[in-house]
């Protein structure tokens, strides 16, 4: 907290300002996806699942679009796989910005529960899910990511982010679920996944010190969703 002092008043409180030298990262997390059907993969990519944005999800990216409207970006940023680019889409052709593709911004790899099956296995209370839970270990999941290359090429992705705008700006990040929590819990150096419980559509916004710290600032931002969110993916 930032203080000011006066004769008069003595020491009062002013808003947090992000220090000269450091790059704000705002990140938005994709709005709701298709739903998975049983025994029906999605499209994948480099074997990840690839859904497009839903009816839902559409009007959630209307809505960060609006919200986000006013703040002036230096630069956006979008993983490779097309439900973060669907989101981005109404507010980067609102302020002409050209976002760049970061494949290390994708989703979390979930070996043999890709395409979708990670939901179903939700829907059905598989013990599989329950053990990803309690573990709090991706690759609990046969296949899977594990936690230090995840984790390794998030911190990379952030950094790109920061070193790719001028200091003193602030950039916006189009992500997944999972991302936005593990980046969220290494900026806390909280355990896995204590921020894993976001809203398609919602912002969280992270401050990338000049020296490599990470200040989280907020974290799912939901005022201007007035549409149902959806699943986890």
């Amino acid at each position: 907290m930032l203080w000011a002092m006066s004769k008069a008043s003595g020491f009062e409180q002013r808003r947090y300002v992000p220090p000269p030298d450091s790059v704000e990262v705002v990140l938005v997390r994709h709005g709701a996806s298709e739903a998975a059907l049983p025994g029906k993969s999605f499209p994948l990519i480099d074997g990840q699942g690839d859904p497009a944005l839903s009816e839902v999800g559409r009007a959630q990216a209307e809505s960060v679009a609006e919200e986000l409207a006013d703040e002036r970006f230096s630069g956006a940023f979008v993983s490779n796989l097309r439900r973060t680019q669907e989101t981005a889409r109404p507010l980067v052709e609102k302020l002409g910005l050209e976002p760049r593709v970061l494949p290390d911004l994708r989703e979390v790899f979930l070996g043999e529960l890709e395409g979708g099956e990670y939901r179903v296995k939700v829907a059905e209370g598989d013990p599989l899910v329950a053990e990803i839970a309690r573990r709090e270990h991706w690759d609990v999941i046969p296949g899977a990511e594990s936690s230090e290359e995840f984790e390794g090429r998030l911190r990379g992705a952030i950094e790109e982010i920061a070193g790719a705008v001028p200091a003193g700006t602030v950039a916006v990040a189009f992500a997944h679920g999972a991302v936005i929590g593990q980046l969220c819990a290494m900026a806390t150096a909280s355990r896995p996944f204590a921020f894993i419980h976001l809203d398609n559509g919602s912002i969280s916004r992270l401050v990338v010190h000049e020296d490599g710290r990470w200040l989280l600032r907020s974290f799912n931002e939901t005022r201007h969703l007035d549409a149902p969110t959806g699943p986890v993916g």
